[in-house]
């Protein structure tokens, strides 16, 4: 890996193009393989020249501020960070000039990479795949649009790991090369903020298949018609293999009864019986789960040990994520849905919610369908918060049921006192705002854990605190 970054950067001029966690990281390579390189490092904060790690480096230039992505020309190389959308930039980039981490780092290691990416499931799916990995005695490392970046993991690596891999839209747009094992598990609305199109979204997303060649396998959603359509328009190199919650399938995973079997080479096995305890709620994570089986199967897990990683599995932080039950309410955390559909999903997993919060940072994604669903269901009390809470009370409002009362707050931490009130006692107050965090927080984690702390620090009116249950 160090000789490829070293042959694709020296004598080279190169620009960092963002300078977040992955940049810095990106610097740190650069500087132990090449600590005299001269490097340009753009960034809308203008505060990156006084930052510790660039101290002392006399080959590191700045283009900072509002205007910074207005000086992209004349790199022969520009290392973007995936949270810096180009869409508007007039420029064209000549074949090569922009790459990123994840590309060099496929380059380097594809055959050792299992991918996954997805507009919603990535993060769960990744996790209980590395999980499974490693309850099989593998040398499994997870890494990523989930925690840490590529180039942080370079002297973990050996002949024998295997390498989970979220992948984000941003990191699979400017790909060469894919991994060897790729798995794109939805394609809905997101992002559109950061891309010019719907289009141009999946794509990216698709990127991940695209490049693949003869030897790989991609794995990928039967039922999503969005990802059959991407698939019609390209010539696959991979071996195929998908799963479905809907129908039989001549390969790959599929629910039958009670089960969840996977079939290859007309042999059918039965992997998971359904009426075991599994953690993971919802149709949406049963296909979360037939992915990381298909995935299981070709790496060679046996099957007691795939039931056994999928029963053991507890799931993540933020995800329909169990806070406690308190003033005889319980409470799930479900911030990281960020789309209307993982909304849904949560509702219809959960089941007895009275209380929903939705809303926050408003990227026009179409809310109709929500609202749609959500004039169908139980749920008596909808919160409304931010500027995408308004717009999904505008939709909502002249087709709520009777009983369906909204209200709109003028900041997050006001719902609790509306829920701690009008929520039935036995019954779930639900976090899932379909709806980005950025209006009010960093990210949907920091959302996620004011929730937690609000719900967990409530006092009732004569002066106690609720205690946790559960």
């Amino acid at each position: 890996m160090l000789d490829l970054l070293r042959n694709e950067l020296e004598n080279k001029k190169v620009l960092l193009l963002g300078f977040g966690r992955e940049g810095q990281s990106s610097y740190r390579l650069i500087r132990r393989i090449l600590p005299d390189l001269p490097l340009t490092i753009a960034d809308a904060n203008e505060t990156i020249r006084e930052h510790e790690l660039l101290k002392g480096d006399p080959f590191v230039k700045f283009s900072l501020g509002n205007n910074y992505l207005e000086s992209l020309t004349g790199f022969d190389r520009i290392l973007k960070s995936p949270g810096i959308s180009l869409k508007n930039i007039q420029e064209e980039f000549s074949a090569g000039t922009i790459t990123s981490q994840t590309d060099l780092f496929l380059r380097y290691y594809a055959p050792q990479v299992l991918g996954v990416t997805g507009t919603k499931g990535k993060s769960t799916t990744s996790t209980l795949i590395h999980h499974i990995l490693k309850l099989s005695g593998r040398d499994a490392l997870l890494l990523g649009n989930i925690g840490r970046p590529a180039f942080d993991l370079v002297d973990e690596i050996n002949k024998d790991s295997i390498v989970v891999f979220e992948l984000s839209s941003h990191q699979l747009e400017y790909l060469t090369r894919a991994p060897h094992i790729a798995v794109l598990l939805n394609l809905f609305e997101e992002h559109l903020d950061a891309y010019s199109s719907f289009i141009d979204y999946q794509l990216a997303k698709i990127n991940i298949a695209r490049y693949q060649s003869a030897g790989d396998y991609f794995i990928y959603n039967e039922d999503d018609e969005r990802i059959r359509e991407r698939i019609q328009e390209m010539k696959l190199h991979a071996t195929a293999l998908p799963f479905s919650g809907n129908h039989l399938l001549k390969n790959g995973c599929y629910r039958e009864e009670d089960h969840l079997v996977f079939t290859s080479g007309g042999q059918t096995e039965k992997i998971l019986d359904l009426k075991r305890k599994i953690r993971l709620k919802g149709e949406h994570n049963l296909l979360n789960i037939m992915a990381a089986v298909n995935v299981c199967k070709v790496i060679g897990v046996e099957n007691e040990i795939i039931a056994e990683g999928v029963t053991s599995f507890r799931g993540l932080e933020h995800r329909i994520e169990y806070v406690g039950e308190y003033n005889r309410i319980h409470f799930y955390n479900d911030s990281i849905a960020t789309i209307p559909e993982a909304c849904m999903e949560a509702v219809k997993a959960l089941g007895n919610v009275d209380t929903l919060i939705l809303g926050g940072f408003d990227r026009g994604v179409d809310y109709s369908g929500l609202a749609r669903f959500l004039s169908g269901t139980s749920v008596r009390n909808l919160i409304f918060t931010g500027d995408a809470g308004r717009r999904i009370l505008h939709e909502i409002r002249d087709i709520k049921k009777p009983d369906q009362t909204p209200y709109l707050v003028s900041r997050f931490d006001d719902f609790l006192e509306i829920a701690m009130n009008v929520t039935n006692p036995g019954s779930i107050c639900l976090l899932s705002p379909a709806a980005a965090s950025y209006d009010e927080f960093l990210n949907f984690e920091m959302r996620g854990k004011r929730f937690k702390e609000l719900v967990r620090g409530w006092k009732m009116e004569d002066g106690s605190q609720s205690s946790e249950v559960g």
